[in-house]
């Protein structure tokens, strides 16, 4: 058991680090400390890698869904058809594929927080209520700030983006700050508040697991509302389950994966699997569920 644990944990700290990498190969962008204009940052990444990154190659999925709301008004009345179909089809497809299997497996930020929580700190759990606020930042926020608020020429800003996200503020902020010295003498009071954000998400994250995800993050969010559709499922054979909680004692997101398999907070890590003593959990790609899979209670 902690041999398959172990075997799936460092596939899936390659698939992280191959993951963070790969979406910012633009490191001639990066030394010179400017954001990266490659042709292919019209496609949106399946996680939170900020398009203003010096390094990055592609879009954010949710700075291309606020950008894209924020500026429908202007596009109605200007007559232009660009009601960004795109990126809700972009966020639907790696949805529908894989849930929130990016969380965990490719997710640059996620990959932090789980070497912060390394840190041997007391650890605190997360509240379960806690987990509910990240419904009010993606329906606030993301969704209707950025398309209600609009300037005279109709046109919003991307609120998460610009007021919150700590994943941005440290993939580009920081880094743009840290790299282009014309950047860093223009900077202000936002640049203050974002950077506080984010060093009680530093501090946050070494003393509770992946608190990000599981209070803010509006891409898991999202991503969590295909659980139960997705290509990608979990499963639990009930008959086999003897209710021991090892489950989760070590899962990431606190939650007992034989309640709800299809759940929208589980980041389909594999660990509740790995530790199982009975194997009754199991994954896979178009899996079907057996009637003696199926929860009494959702």
């Amino acid at each position: 058991m902690k041999a398959d644990m172990r075997k799936t944990e460092r596939k899936r700290r390659l698939f992280q680090i191959l993951a963070a990498f790969g979406f910012n190969l633009d490191f001639p962008s990066l030394a010179r400390g400017e954001i990266s204009q490659a042709k292919s940052k019209g496609i949106c990444v399946p996680v939170l890698n900020c398009y203003s990154c010096p390094a990055a190659i592609g879009a954010c999925p949710i700075g291309a869904l606020q950008n894209a709301l924020s500026s429908l008004r202007f596009n109605l009345e200007a007559g232009q058809k660009k009601l960004g179909f795109y990126v809700i089809g972009s966020l639907g497809l790696i949805g529908l594929a894989a849930g929130r299997l990016p969380c965990s497996w490719l997710c640059p930020f996620g990959l932090l927080q789980e070497l912060i929580y390394k840190i041997p700190l007391p650890k605190i759990q997360i509240p379960q209520k806690a987990t509910y606020l990240r419904y009010l930042v993606l329906l606030s926020l993301v969704i209707l700030l950025p398309l209600l608020l609009v300037d005279a020429l109709g046109f919003g800003a991307p609120w998460f983006c610009k007021w919150l996200c700590p994943a941005g503020t440290l993939e580009a902020g920081v880094l743009l700050a840290l790299l282009n010295p014309g950047i860093r003498s223009q900077l202000g009071f936002l640049f203050a508040w974002k950077l506080s954000i984010l060093i009680i998400f530093l501090l946050w994250m070494a003393v509770s697991e992946r608190p990000f995800c599981r209070t803010i993050c509006p891409l898991g969010t999202i991503l969590g509302f295909f659980n139960r559709v997705s290509v990608f499922r979990m499963t639990v054979n009930l008959n086999n389950c003897i209710l021991c909680d090892a489950c989760q004692r070590t899962c990431p997101v606190n939650i007992k994966i034989y309640k709800n398999p299809d759940s929208s907070q589980c980041i389909r890590c594999l660990k509740c699997e790995t530790v199982c003593p009975t194997s009754c959990v199991a994954h896979g790609w178009w899996i079907k569920e057996r009637e003696s899979d199926q929860p009494e209670t959702i």
